[in-house]
């Protein structure tokens, strides 16, 4: 039975909207409505991100309306923790959305909340007003996620699905483009203007990606629910078979996120103690985020077009052989930072230049590993629970921020110093990471897979060898 949204009062058997791919091998026409949603919405994510560790270290006011900041530890925890929650609530959203209400339903009843959750960190300074805000937040952002990721495969059938790796990556670009602006922006506004108007305009910004997203209701394809059955596809037969394929993989992404997280905590904390002076401007440490998307939008188009090609024609380039790479280049991205930390130890100030050259290195990580995952993980699962496959993938993002914040639980000691000081915090991290990486070439030369694409359920694990990564 389906409970989709999608027949007319005056001819009930007659889809309101198209639920099929159209057969061409061109750009479906719904792809700008959700490139432009995902932009709009990643700004007003990110911008609220980048400047948490700092409001609450500087900013936080208790209910008499008097300075009450948090430590730096009780902030890098409770950070990771709400990215944590942002990056469990997926599961929830991918499930209302394929038994439920479909995807497009799901998106857009979910975004009103995560507007108010803008609303109420705008409106209130103190902890009252940052559990209700950061609680809608998370509940939005982790909902509605696996099914726009999901979305966007969904507009593709069997003659352009050669087109989803690119189109995965642009979609990437928007996420970062969104960032890139709001990473800049928002410290200033907060710098500047208090943290009213700084959680405002990523406020805006949310209700725009909603309204462009509305917008595109009569462009998309909109595949069903599939009702109560939705469980027993997710957990038995070829689904269960492709979720117990893809939890390995998934357990050691974790980590990856583990590290990559950092960048709004601990790299923000360290980035205090740096020279940020760069051609005469001083910039604010939460401003140094803005690195990433930076980089990622030189990035994609550069691996898609140029790095990847090139390494394709040494030896096969497979989705999983770029994870592990990126795995490996995390570990790089982290020894950078400890040997940042040991010089800020040892009396040094040094240039942020260093922590953007980890950056550099991180990104290289985060394309090869992110925008992979997210294209693996669509084209693995079965049509019937797509978006229940790309909630257990952004499980592996909660499990990460659950790592990193419970580490910095556990090394926190009761007069506020840590177990694990200065640089050997970093040294730890990218010691587990190295772990990780080296895991993860065993569980890929053991992985089998099979690619499903929305109009067809035929394509074998013939394609397996597209998928697996090989010695």
């Amino acid at each position: 039975m389906s409970t989709s949204d999608t027949t007319t009062p005056d001819q009930p058997n007659t889809p309101k909207y198209r639920e099929q791919p159209e057969a061409t091998t061109g750009m479906p026409a719904g792809i700008p409505y959700i490139i432009g949603n995902e932009a709009a919405e990643r700004f007003s994510f990110y911008g609220m991100r980048s400047i948490l560790t700092v409001f609450m270290t500087t900013y936080l006011l208790n209910a008499s309306g008097e300075l009450d900041p948090m430590s730096d530890e009780d902030a890098k925890f409770w950070g990771h923790t709400f990215i944590m929650a942002a990056y469990f609530t997926p599961l929830l959203g991918a499930f209302l959305a394929d038994w439920l209400l479909g995807k497009y339903r799901t998106i857009l009843y979910l975004s009103v909340l995560y507007c108010l959750g803008h609303l109420a960190l705008a409106m209130n300074e103190t902890r009252f007003g940052l559990a209700i805000g950061l609680g809608l937040i998370a509940l939005g952002t982790g909902a509605i996620k696996p099914c726009v990721s999901a979305h966007v495969g969904d507009q593709f059938g069997t003659k352009n699905s050669h087109l989803l790796a690119k189109v995965f990556g642009w979609f990437y670009v928007a996420i970062n483009l969104g960032s890139f602006f709001s990473t800049l922006l928002t410290p200033w506004l907060l710098d500047r203007y208090g943290s009213q108007i700084a959680f405002g305009v990523p406020g805006v910004l949310m209700a725009i990606a909603t309204l462009l997203f509305w917008m595109g209701r009569n462009k998309f394809i909109h595949i069903p629910a599939r009702g109560p059955g939705v469980f027993k596809d997710a957990f038995t037969g070829i689904g269960g078979l492709a979720l117990l394929n893809l939890i390995p993989i998934y357990l050691l992404v974790a980590v990856f996120w583990s590290l990559f997280d950092q960048t709004a905590t601990s790299w923000v904390i360290q980035a205090e103690s740096m020279n940020r002076s760069v051609f005469g401007f001083e910039l604010l440490s939460s401003q140094i985020q803005a690195a990433n998307p930076f980089l990622i939008l030189i990035f994609v188009p550069l691996f898609s077009y140029v790095l990847y090609p090139a390494i394709d024609r040494v030896f096969p380039l497979t989705p999983l052989r770029k994870i592990s790479l990126g795995m490996f280049l995390t570990v790089s991205s982290f020894a950078i930072i400890a040997l940042i930390e040991q010089n800020i130890q040892d009396g040094g100030t040094p240039s942020i230049a260093w922590q953007v050259l980890a950056y550099t290195i991180l990104t290289a990580a985060e394309v090869m590993v992110s925008i992979t995952c997210l294209e693996f993980s669509y084209t693995q699962a079965p049509n019937s629970i797509k978006s229940i496959i790309m909630s257990f993938y952004l499980l592996s993002v909660a499990l990460g921020n659950f790592i990193a914040a419970g580490v910095n639980a556990i090394i926190s000691n009761p007069d506020g110093t840590s177990k694990l000081p200065g640089a050997t915090y970093y040294w730890f991290f990218a010691g587990l990471m190295l772990v990780a990486a080296c895991l993860f070439i065993f569980v890929a030369l053991i992985y089998r897979g099979k690619t499903y694409i929305q109009d067809d359920e035929t394509l074998d694990a013939e394609s397996t060898a597209e998928n697996s990564m090989t010695a």
